[in-house]
């Protein structure tokens, strides 16, 4: 698989709606992560992304705005152990609550579905990171209708194990901007990571559509300590 520019990719993407970047830092010390949200509406835009513990979640920029807080306020990011769950909505307290009673990532995302929001139907994607110093790897989920048609769900889990040093993939809820959003297609896209988190924190927000990018969250995780890193930009400060 090529690898792309994912800052180029965003830039020539209006909307690609709420995306997860999980991979390796190019020296090979980091598991890198990031999540982005985005908006049309009005609803969609006045959101944050706060700390919450180990994680983040979404909350009302504008408590007076919010008309609908279904599908909009969520833990996009859950740390259980040694494992960072990065979601695109509350499916990711579903992963935590049963990967914490035993089971797996893709377990646990058998007894979810797509979003109920008609007629676009937005795939849930998500992403589960186990660091180790001898044992890095990832997976990435995407769960969504067939084609449209809300009776029958469509499930794909990539899996990544012993990841190459300075390659992510990218996995996006909409293909472009549309009426109704176009699913996302495909294999998660193999990207850059760079080592410095600034840069990619930068380079990600910047190449998203000023008029439709909410919020950014980066995580650069070293593999031998533990220790994270993060960043959060919010476009409503």
């Amino acid at each position: 698989m090529a690898t792309i520019d994912i800052y180029k990719e965003l830039k020539e993407n209006s909307y690609p709606g709420r995306g997860i970047v999980i991979g390796k830092s190019e020296d090979g010390k980091s598991a890198v992560t990031a999540y982005f949200i985005m908006g049309r509406s009005v609803n969609s835009r006045n959101r944050v992304f706060v700390e919450d513990g180990d994680g983040i979640r979404t909350q009302a920029f504008d408590p007076s705005k919010l008309t609908d807080p279904h599908l909009i306020i969520y833990a996009p990011v859950r740390v259980l152990g040694n494992k960072t769950i990065v979601t695109n909505g509350d499916q990711t307290d579903t992963i935590y609550d049963l990967m914490n009673q035993q089971m797996t990532f893709e377990q646990s995302l058998r007894t979810r579905e797509f979003e109920d929001d008609a007629p676009n139907y937005t795939p849930r994607i998500s992403g589960i990171i186990k660091t180790d110093v001898d044992d890095f790897n990832y997976a990435m989920s995407i769960l969504k209708s067939a084609d449209g048609d809300p009776s029958s769900c469509r499930r794909y889990t990539f899996s990544y194990n012993n990841p190459q040093a300075g390659v992510g993939h990218f996995i996006h809820t909409y293909m472009s901007d549309g009426n109704p959003l176009p699913s996302f297609s495909g294999e998660p896209k193999q990207v850059s990571i760079p080592n410095c988190i600034e840069e990619f924190t930068n380079g990600l927000w910047t190449s998203l559509n000023e008029d439709n990018k909410v919020s950014l969250f980066v995580r650069y995780i070293n593999l031998e300590t533990g220790k994270t890193d993060t960043r959060i930009i919010n476009k409503n400060v």
